[in-house]
C-alpha cells in the first residue's frame, strides 16, 4: 500500500521538525512535506534489510468504523472477509467500483468490536467521501485524524520494539494489539510494506516525537525515508496505488486475487463480483508481473511494453534499481500470452529499447513471522 502525489500545497506532519532536525530532505508527497532520505536511499535500503528502519507513515488515513453492523456494511464495497475477523486480526482488501476497477488498497483490523481501516494518504478523503455515502446511517466512521502511525520495519524491529513494549513479539504477522509504549498508548501491528519483519505504531500526535526518539535511541534503529520504502516494497512485489492499482485495473489483474476469499467469491454482493468472476473463470486480458531488466539502467513507470512488429502491448508502472539483487527491477501489465516466468519481453522508454525477462514475485523474499517464537 501506497500513494500518489497531488498538485496542493503540502500539510505538514507531526513529525516535520524532527526530520528536519535529523537532516531529511523534504518533498511533497501526498499531500505533505515528507523526507525522501536522510543518509541516501541506498544505505536506508539496506539497514532496513539488515537491522531496523524506522518509517514516518502519518499521511496514511486511520479511520474507526462502528456498528453492530459495520461488518455487513464494509462487506457491500469490498470483497474482503470482514465478518470473519477475529480480535486483533488484520486483513488485506481493497475499496472497488461498479465495474471492479481498484479504488484504493488498504488494511482492516479488528479492535475492541471495532474496525480499524488504514487506507493510502493521497486517497484517505477519497475514501471517506466514498465510505460515507456506502455505508449506511448506522454505521459510524470516525477519521482519527490525532493520529500519528509510525512504521518500524526489519529483521531487528522486534529487538528494538520489544526492549521498549514487552509482549509485542508475541505478535506474528497480521496479528495487532493494545501495548504500552514509553508511557503511551499505542495500537501495534506485527505489519508493513517492506517485505521484512516489523510493526506499524498508531499513536497520538502529540507523543510522536517522544516516541520516535526513543524509538531512534535503540542500537538498530534508525530514521529511513520514502525513497528505500519505495525501493523495498518494489523488491517484496507489493502494489502502489496510483502505479501498479488504479480505477481501470481488476483484483484479478493485479494477481491480488488472495483477497477474495472463497465465501466472498461464492456469494458476491460486492461492487465488480460479477466481472470478476469471469476474469477469475477465463483468466484476465493483461497481468501484473515482475520483470529483471537487461543492463544497469532502470525503465520506470511510463515505460512500454513492445509485442515483436514493436507495437505497444502492456506498460511499466513501478520500476529501480534493486540495492539487493544489483540489477534493475520492474512491474509491467503485460498480455497474458506474455505473463509467463522466463518469457523475454521489450521494453521502451524515452525512445531507448531494453530487454527484460518475466520472473516471479517477490524479487526478494519475504521475511514475515507467521509463528510466535
Amino acid at each position: 500500500m501506497s500513494d500518489e502525489s497531488t498538485d496542493e500545497i503540502p500539510q505538514t506532519l507531526p513529525l516535520d521538525a524532527w526530520h528536519r532536525a535529523r537532516d531529511g530532505r523534504m518533498v511533497p508527497f501526498a499531500g505533505y512535506w515528507m523526507p525522501v532520505q536522510y543518509e541516501g536511499i541506498m544505505a536506508e535500503h539496506q539497514w532496513t534489510r539488515s537491522s531496523a528502519g524506522l518509517f514516518d507513515v502519518s499521511h496514511m488515513g486511520q479511520l474507526l468504523i462502528s456498528g453492530e453492523a459495520a461488518d455487513e456494511a464494509l462487506e457491500t464495497v469490498m470483497p474482503g472477509d470482514i465478518k470473519g475477523l477475529t480480535e486483533g486480526r488484520m486483513r488485506y482488501s481493497l475499496l472497488l467500483n461498479d465495474s471492479g476497477g481498484v479504488l484504493d488498497d488498504l488494511m482492516v483490523t479488528r479492535t475492541r468490536g471495532d474496525l480499524y481501516v488504514v487506507v493510502n494518504g493521497a486517497m484517505k478523503y477519497d475514501d471517506i467521501g466514498h465510505l460515507h455515502e456506502q455505508l449506511p446511517e448506522d454505521v459510524t466512521l470516525n477519521h482519527m485524524d490525532e493520529q500519528a502511525l509510525l512504521a518500524l520495519q526489519g529483521p531487528k524491529a522486534v529487538d528494538a520494539l520489544s526492549r521498549l513494549s514487552p509482549g509485542v513479539e508475541r505478535l506474528v504477522f497480521m496479528t495487532a494489539g493494545a501495548f504500552r509504549l514509553g508511557g503511551v498508548s499505542c495500537w501495534i501491528s506485527r505489519s508493513g510494506y517492506t517485505g521484512e519483519d516489523g510493526f506499524e505504531i498508531s499513536l497520538p500526535a502529540s507523543a510522536a516525537e517522544a516516541i520516535a526518539t526513543l524509538l531512534c535511541e535503540q542500537p538498530e534503529v534508525k530514521p529511513v525515508g520514502l525513497g528505500a520504502r519505495d525501493s523495498l516494497r518494489l523488491e517484496a512485489g507489493l502494489p502502489l496505488y496510483g502505479h501498479d492499482l488504479d480505477p481501470d485495473t481488476t483484483p484479478i489483474s493485479a494477481d491480488l486475487g488472495f483477497a477474495i476469499p472463497k465465501r466472498r467469491r461464492e456469494e458476491g454482493g460486492f461492487p465488480g463480483c460479477d466481472r470478476i468472476q469471469i476474469e477469475r473463470a477465463e483468466g484476465p486480458v493483461v497481468k501484473r508481473v515482475g520483470l529483471i531488466v537487461e543492463g544497469r539502467q532502470p525503465v520506470r513507470d511510463g515505460g512500454v511494453v513492445l509485442d515483436g512488429d514493436g507495437n505497444e502491448v502492456g506498460r511499466v508502472t513501478s520500476g529501480g534499481f534493486s540495492p539487493t539483487l544489483q540489477v534493475p527491477i520492474a512491474m509491467a501489465y503485460v498480455p497474458v500470452s506474455l505473463a509467463a516466468a522466463d518469457t523475454t519481453v521489450t521494453l521502451q522508454q524515452r525512445g531507448k529499447l531494453f530487454q527484460a525477462k518475466v520472473v516471479p514475485m517477490p524479487f526478494v523474499p519475504h521475511n514475515y513471522v507467521r509463528k510466535g517464537a
